[in-house]
């Protein structure tokens, strides 16, 4: 069984996929960092001018959901192309 799977499934793919899914793993990491400086950023700033607190926390949370939802679409989206698109033309 495995040797058929081996022989069908070139081990250039597979290491390209291996990579293009911790890479993929990685830039998820990064932008949830991003993000999280980003809100303590933005509640320092905030705290400061506290006039307008309510209003900018509310529309800098609904952006930085928006945002990482996107992202997280857009990477599952890739990493589907990429380790299915392979496997279908094998």
């Amino acid at each position: 069984m495995w040797r058929g799977i081996i022989r069908r499934v070139p081990v250039v793919a597979v290491i390209i996929e291996v990579v293009v899914l911790v890479a993929s793993v990685v830039v998820v990491v990064i932008v949830v960092v991003v993000v999280v400086v980003v809100l303590l950023v933005v509640a320092e700033v905030t705290s400061a001018v506290e006039t307008v607190v309510v209003v900018v926390d509310d529309v800098v949370v609904v952006v930085v959901v928006v945002v990482v939802v996107v992202v997280v679409v857009v990477v599952v989206v890739v990493i589907v192309v990429v380790v299915a698109v392979p496997l279908k033309v094998q």
